[in-house]
């Protein structure tokens, strides 16, 4: 089981390498054989389609968000719970290889508009964002603690010509993102106050 795990998530890696840099319509199947030097047959035996690929990468994100998300249910709603839920969702993001994920959506948006897959993720981010923000917050306080999140997503696109480590990039986005949470809950306290 583990040589054919190993073999999958190859083809992961190789197929998410070339659809990002490619794009997902101008890769095919016979090319990530080839990326692979394995026959089209052996690719087959773990992915009949490009579809197939792109499901898989999606599923492993979406199992992480709803692992974060079923956390962060279970929290109270405190300052604590949004720091650590950043916290988490930057090392997802980092640890688990998803910001190359989301690096592989954004560049193939058109190409995966309307994939079932990709709407899931689109509807998990938002539970993520109903958690970080309460629906009564200010339009400012929403918007920075919504940013917190997307600044780790930004990082790995405004910032990708910079030379650095992927740990610096993660490091500096999650500071950012912490901060941002920090002055929600600055001028959320003010407004209460």
């Amino acid at each position: 089981m583990g040589a054919q795990t190993d073999t999958r998530s190859r083809i992961q890696e190789v197929a998410l390498q070339l659809f990002t840099e490619q794009g997902y319509e101008a890769t095919s199947l016979r090319e990530i054989a080839e990326a692979l030097n394995v026959t089209k047959a052996a690719l087959y035996y773990h992915f009949k389609t490009k579809d197939d690929i792109v499901a898989s990468l999606m599923e492993d994100r979406l199992k992480s968000l709803d692992a974060l998300i079923s956390w962060a249910k279970d929290q109270p709603r405190t300052a604590e719970t949004r720091r650590e839920l950043v916290r988490r969702y930057s090392v997802d993001m980092t640890r688990c290889g998803d910001h190359e994920v989301m690096r592989f959506l954004e560049r193939n948006q058109t190409a995966l508009r309307g994939h079932g897959k990709a709407e899931m993720m689109r509807a998990r981010m938002t539970t993520i964002l109903s958690v970080l923000c309460d629906t009564d917050d200010p339009l400012d306080i929403k918007l920075r603690r919504s940013m917190a999140v997307f600044s780790m997503h930004a990082v790995w696109f405004v910032l990708r010509e910079e030379k650095v480590t992927d740990e610096e990039r993660s490091e500096a986005a999650l500071k950012v993102a912490l901060d941002l949470i920090e002055s929600a809950e600055e001028q959320d306290a003010r407004e209460d106050g």
